[in-house]
């Protein structure tokens, strides 16, 4: 099915005219946007290559920047930062126009933001591969790349609440509070996690050692997983799911209770990562006791974006789009039940260090994170454009099904190749040797890694199929829409926001 323009398809116009005529400024929206797609494709395609090393060892043998070792931290980076981080500020500064009734507050602060993140962007791919790493956990970047995402964090955080600040309505729609929250809880994170001493252009050392380093990094580390790849996120589905619905948000009482009580417990859950450990053992306790209480806040939200389609259910038979949306809720909700669950000790003595983990983690990356993503970049492109719908519905549920077939097919043989690895490496005789070697563990969950890696390449087939989705509905607009400011609505703040 071909794009056809909107019925009253905004004017093309300069981005001069369309700053002075009180236009939104989607440039940069679309800029994020094309990002989003290439390094999607780009960050997948590094772990499709790390998956099949793992299936044949020898596959980049002899070449350094092609080692297993040094392409994770690439692919991780390209997946979390590249792909994840350039979707939210498309979707962000596209949401807080819209909801706020007004252009962002610098055209060229907004470009600064792009081409500024994709300038680190492009020097990590650069440096991972050479092997200049802090060897940090989703904090590999050295020391001159972290203080150039912190300028950068910081004019996108002023562009974000700079435009809120100068809204045109008074209230501030929920969507806008997550995405406030993880714009500030990110630069905090990054700044204490990256306090390190330089010794050269690249390599530093940190200021924390032992122990410490360890929970510095974790708390770190499990709240770029809780306000990145979760708060961040249901800022999109908070506005999107709504938006592609048709429908006002289910509770939107609910949605307030939802974020107060993720941000306020969160937090406290990243000593999970280190149950038996040289952490205090309170600590690891601590950490435990708050990922159990994340159950409510994180299902609550789930299921406030899932009852929204309550009385227009029959969209999800024709509309592949919202497909995407739900089910990534409901792979959130999977996520969230199985993190806390894998914080109990018991559990987390079989657990961690398995290829369970690893499963977990790509329920809520493939899951829930890139598919709310592709949704929102399929509810948003169009838009932007100027178009009812993208250049071909049948592709965008081919993509969905590629998509979903492919995180199951990873996820489950994870779960089955962690869940066996678990019960081998703790399995004992009665004289109390191991009843097997690491090598048996290793030859039995061999065919699961193949599993995976057909995972990824349906996954990695399906971003492809978007980016030719995507290139042909931009060829459809042939000019770049301009869209007007709205006004002020004196009715319902809350209605006005569903219809903005």
């Amino acid at each position: 099915m071909s794009s056809t323009p909107a019925t009253a398809a905004p004017a093309a116009l300069s981005v001069n005219d369309a700053a002075r005529s009180g236009y939104y400024n989607d440039k940069v929206v679309r800029q994020f946007t094309i990002a989003t797609v290439i390094w999607g494709i780009v960050g997948m395609a590094v772990g499709v290559l790390i998956a099949a090393q793992l299936y044949w060892p020898t596959l980049g043998e002899g070449i350094p920047w092609l080692s297993y070792g040094r392409l994770r931290p690439l692919h991780t980076n390209g997946v979390i930062f590249a792909f994840g981080v350039s979707a939210l500020f498309a979707t962000s500064l596209y949401v807080v126009q819209r909801t706020c009734h007004v252009r962002l507050i610098s055209d060229r602060l907004a470009s600064f933001v792009f081409w500024g993140w994709q300038a680190i962007l492009v020097a990590a791919v650069i440096t991972l591969p050479l092997g200049m790493t802090q060897g940090k956990e989703y904090a590999e970047l050295e020391w001159p790349i972290d203080w150039a995402i912190a300028v950068v964090w910081v004019a996108y955080a002023v562009l974000f609440f700079g435009t809120i600040a100068k809204r045109r309505v008074s209230h501030i729609y929920v969507a806008n509070w997550f995405f406030g929250a993880y714009i500030i809880t990110i630069a905090i994170l990054h700044i204490v996690n990256n306090i390190a001493i330089p010794s050269g252009f690249d390599k530093s050392y940190p200021v924390y050692s032992g122990a410490v380093d360890a929970m510095v990094q974790w708390w770190y580390g499990h709240n770029a997983v809780g306000f990145l790849l979760t708060t961040a996120f249901l800022g999109m589905m908070y506005y999107f799911v709504p938006k592609q619905a048709g429908r006002p948000v289910y509770s939107y009482r609910l949605s307030i209770v939802h974020f107060w009580a993720l941000i306020a417990v969160y937090m406290w859950a990243g000593p999970h990562h280190l149950h038996y450990t040289a952490l205090p053992d309170w600590v690891q306790s601590v950490g435990m006791v708050f990922s159990l209480i994340l159950l409510a806040p994180s299902w609550g939200g789930a299921i406030n974006g899932i009852m929204t389609l309550s009385g227009v259910w029959y969209k999800l038979r024709t509309d592949p789009i919202l497909k995407f949306l739900i089910v990534a809720l409901s792979f959130y909700m999977i996520a969230t039940f199985e993190g806390p669950m894998m914080s109990i000790k018991t559990v987390n003595s079989l657990s961690h260090y398995t290829d369970w983990t690893v499963g977990h983690v790509h329920a809520g990356a493939l899951g829930w994170v890139a598919m709310i993503t592709v949704g929102s970049i399929y509810s948003l492109m169009p838009r932007v454009l100027g178009l009812k719908e993208m250049h071909s519905v049948k592709w965008i549920d081919v993509h969905f099904w590629l998509h979903t077939i492919g995180v199951v097919l990873y996820i489950v043989s994870m779960w089955i190749a962690g869940v066996m690895q678990g019960l081998m490496w703790r399995a004992t005789n009665a004289d109390g040797t191991l009843t097997y070697s690491f090598v048996e563990a290793l030859n039995v969950t061999y065919p699961y890694y193949l599993v995976r890696l057909g995972g990824g390449l349906l996954i990695l087939s399906g971003m492809v199929l978007m980016a030719v989705n995507t290139w042909k509905t931009f060829q459809a607009a042939k000019a770049p829409a301009a869209h007007p400011v709205m006004p002020p609505d004196p009715s319902s703040a809350r209605a006005s926001t569903q219809a903005a």
